[in-house]
């Protein structure tokens, strides 16, 4: 098993997914094989690059932090 990413093309009145050439030789995939697809859209690009950043703490009380902590007294 391995994973592709692959974009969905048109083919006349249908949508189509194209598997490139070093997955097929790799996995030795011949027309009229049948294979089993795992759809996953992807939905945020940035939130999957980047992630979620969850804080222990409120932007307030960090900010309330550094104003303690600042050397400006």
């Amino acid at each position: 098993m391995i994973e592709i990413k692959s974009q969905l093309r048109e083919w006349g009145r249908s949508i189509g997914v194209v598997i490139p050439k070093d997955a097929v030789v790799s996995e030795h995939l011949e027309a009229g094989d049948t294979v089993e697809l795992i759809l996953l859209k992807k939905t945020n690009a940035l939130k999957e690059t980047f992630g979620t950043l969850k804080f222990k703490k409120t932007t307030d009380e960090i900010l309330k932090e550094i104003k303690e902590e600042s050397w400006d007294e």
